[in-house]
């Protein structure tokens, strides 16, 4: 927490050099907001959400950020109302009230940030923190109360709505029931852990028709009894390359690990690690490349709010299908059939294999990403670095999206066939989201 207030303190202490201080200096400024991005991040990493859980809370929260945002610019910036599922018009301003509108966009992702995290109350000393500066900086109280009222209006009316996507009824729907049909996922060590939000599928998209709409051609079917198979030659081809990483494969598979927590076993001892998960990760890159760009206050808005959008999309799409083929993973089909002390690189995640999720979620953002800040967009990517591991430097997002889809065969814990399928997947969710949202209005 204290590095948030430093980092918002440092800024305070940046404008009040000038002559003049000006609050609106303070608040209209890009690099709080990717500041209140990764304070969300970090608390959804504390708390253990699992990925698709979290690209929930990363969308919501955006969603209402930019709703402030489109009020106060609609000419640029086109409410999503009438374009996302269900969402009806926002509330607007009354004509002549004097509202600080990037402090309210803040305020309303924080709000709802609050409420789809847990425990309860995760962002208030935050929240209470940027107040405190804008009043500090000398925003006027009639704008304060003005910006605090409309980000709670907005905030109230996305969480209204947030409700309505079937989250609560997949808290009580039935668990995944473990079937010992061959080819068939089952839990995985060290944990065991059973199925990870098999109902996710069920979850209302934003933009995607169904879950289903954009559907992968089903997997090769299990076969372990010939060798030459689809199936067993994919299962061969996971194992020879585990046995023979390289030291860049290695950093490549630790650096798109993203497990929001991993059982480390050493000796008698156990202990839990904990790292952004997929989504936490990609919104990271947003942040960078808004910085590298030097892109404002709005346009940073937009480009993390469609960027939540497609990994939200994607993740649903992915998990729907995930539990459709409920295919096995290479660790159980490896040590069963062929060498039972093999041990992938990294650990499995507790979920299906096809198809994979890293590949379907980093394509679909890597197309927003590159609809944002324009294609052969290089970057230096540091997202794992407080994690002790080496940043990465990419030509492209469409670039480093490939190269977090494969590296899950290099953990061992995919099929090369399921990643460049989920990467393609991905694609066109990502795709979809560009051809059916019109957010930022490009002049012509």
């Amino acid at each position: 927490m204290n590095r948030f207030l430093i980092l918002i303190g440092g800024t305070i202490l940046l404008f009040s050099s000038c002559k003049k201080p000006d609050y609106q200096k303070i608040t209209d400024n890009p690099e709080l907001y990717r500041v209140t991005e990764k304070k969300l991040n970090d608390i959804i990493l504390e708390n253990n959400f699992p990925p698709v859980i979290a690209s929930r809370n990363y969308a919501y929260a955006n969603i209402a950020a930019y709703e402030v945002i489109s009020a106060q610019n609609p000419k640029k910036f086109q409410s999503l109302a009438g374009q996302i599922k269900h969402l009806t018009a926002t509330p607007k301003p009354a004509p002549g009230v004097e509202i600080d509108y990037p402090f309210a966009s803040l305020l309303a992702f924080c709000y709802v940030g609050n409420a789809v995290t847990f425990p309860e109350g995760s962002m208030d000393e935050y929240v209470d923190a940027l107040k405190q500066k804008a009043k500090e900086a000398g925003m006027p109280s009639e704008v304060f109360e003005n910006s605090v009222n409309y980000s709670n209006a907005v905030a109230k009316h996305i969480m209204k709505w947030s409700k309505t996507d079937h989250y609560a009824q997949t808290r009580s729907a039935s668990k995944y029931t473990v079937t010992k049909k061959e080819g068939r996922w089952i839990p995985t060590p060290p944990m065991y852990s059973q199925a990870l939000e098999p109902h996710w599928g069920e979850i209302r998209p934003l933009i995607l028709d169904s879950a289903s709409q954009v559907a992968p051609p089903p997997p090769p079917l299990f076969d372990m009894k010939d060798i030459n198979s689809p199936f067993y030659q994919d299962v061969l081809e996971v194992k020879s390359i585990g046995a023979r990483l390289t030291e860049e494969q290695k950093q490549i598979a630790d650096f798109w690990d993203d497990n929001a927590f991993k059982l480390n076993v050493v000796g008698h001892a156990t202990f839990g690690t904990k790292k952004f998960s997929p989504g936490g990760h990609w919104m990271n890159i947003v942040g960078i490349a808004s910085e590298t760009c030097k892109a404002d206050f709005g346009s940073t808005v937009c480009a993390y709010t469609e960027t939540s959008i497609a990994l939200f999309d994607a993740f649903i799409n992915c998990w729907y299908f995930k539990y459709k083929y409920n295919l096995v993973r290479p660790e159980t089909v490896i040590t069963k059939y062929l060498d039972p002390d093999w041990k992938t690189y990294i650990q499995t995640p507790s979920f299906p294999e096809y198809v994979s999720g890293h590949a379907v979620i980093s394509a679909a953002a890597a197309e927003v990403l590159t609809y944002q800040f324009g294609d052969n967009f290089a970057y230096r990517d540091t997202s794992e670095s407080e994690f002790g591991i080496a940043p990465r430097s990419f030509r492209s997002f469409r670039e480093a999206a490939k190269e977090a889809g494969i590296s899950r065969v290099y953990g061992g814990i995919h099929f090369k066939n399921s990643c460049l399928v989920g990467t393609q997947e991905g694609q066109q969710v990502g795709q979809l989201v560009l051809k059916k949202l019109q957010m930022k209005i490009k002049k012509s």
